[in-house]
């Protein structure tokens, strides 16, 4: 579950400027967006935000797993029969998706898609899967088995059955194109949050950095901290109502690629990153890593930072940021 970050506006109106912030908020890819814009008439901020949407309705038919006519599903029709060409911008965010991979040691994997969903998350699950149940349903899971050719510009997924999806880096792909495509246009600032995953450019009109406030997941009602974002993205995953209890241990429904087993130990995961792909992609890593590895992945990149909070209450950042760190369970 992607739950939303709060945008803290310090004012819709600036006194030096007649810039104004204008807000759209819609369903797009089956998630809420909600579009900002920052623009001096009312006319001309609606027609960028309508922009923003057909670029966004643009990306979904290229990536969406349930369009049959998409370059994804054509991807998917044609596992270990034969190589698809596509198009440059989804073999590049493929290509970019094997990256994160290799970096994550297969926590993130875009061929999870494949992956039998023996696992319910609303509450009809009476058992633990067996081992060999659990083994079975990512038999055909792999990113080693996606074949990409660069100067053919081919994808190929060498086992029959494969699928790919672009559920966790899809939203953050589009958020990006959205915001690459309004600043083409000279749209001073703005923001594009795709339910939770955010994505900015500029300054609100008084001139202040636009702030991000972190839920507390244990009392949704209540922010743990406010954080300036500049130019940047930021993505929240969090679980804190899809969950199975077994033997006193709580699993999320984030489920390890590698393994078949949910992840467990982490409630919340924020990235901040350059990009909001690569901030999706990260906040959702985290959970399958756990807190040592995730941290130390973090730390290693440059211009990344995180937040995370474990299903205790207790809070932990990368190097570069500096907040509270109390027992949010507690508090």
């Amino acid at each position: 579950m992607r739950f939303l970050l709060l945008i803290i506006l310090s004012g819709l109106f600036s006194s030096v400027s007649a810039q104004k912030v204008y807000h759209r908020k819609l369903k797009l890819m089956g998630s809420r967006f909600d579009i900002y814009v920052e623009h001096k008439d009312s006319i001309s901020a609606n027609k960028y935000i309508d922009t923003a949407i057909f670029e966004i309705s643009r990306i979904e038919k290229i990536i969406s797993s349930w369009d049959e006519n998409s370059e994804t599903s054509k991807i998917n029709r044609n596992a270990g029969v034969k190589p698809v060409k596509v198009s440059k911008e989804l073999f590049g965010l493929i290509e970019r998706a094997l990256i994160i991979s290799k970096l994550t040691d297969g926590a993130f994997d875009i061929s999870y898609a494949s992956m039998d969903k023996i696992w319910k998350f609303d509450g009809s699950m009476k058992k633990f899967p067996s081992k060999e149940e659990i083994s079975k349903s990512v038999e055909k899971v792999g990113y080693q088995n996606i074949i990409i050719d660069k100067a053919k510009q081919t994808v190929f997924l060498k086992k029959k059955g494969m699928k790919i999806g672009f559920g966790a880096i899809g939203k953050g792909f589009a958020a990006d194109k959205a915001k690459a495509l309004l600043i083409s246009k000279n749209v001073p600032a703005g923001i594009i949050n795709a339910s939770g995953d955010m994505n900015t450019w500029g300054k609100q009109p008084d001139g202040k950095d636009w702030n991000v406030a972190i839920t507390n997941p244990f009392n949704k009602n209540k922010a743990f901290a406010l954080l300036p974002i500049t130019n940047g993205a930021v993505v929240t995953s969090g679980n804190y109502e899809k969950y199975v209890i077994f033997d006193g241990k709580r699993y999320t429904h984030i489920i390890d690629p590698r393994t078949g087993y949910p992840a467990s130990g982490i409630i919340s995961a924020t990235v901040f990153a350059k990009s909001a792909e690569l901030a999706d992609a990260l906040a959702t890593s985290i959970f399958v890593m756990g807190i040592e590895v995730g941290l130390n992945r973090i730390n290693q990149l440059p211009n990344v930072e995180c937040i995370i909070i474990d299903d205790e209450g207790n809070v932990y950042t990368s190097k570069n940021i500096q907040i509270k760190t109390e027992n949010l369970k507690k508090s």
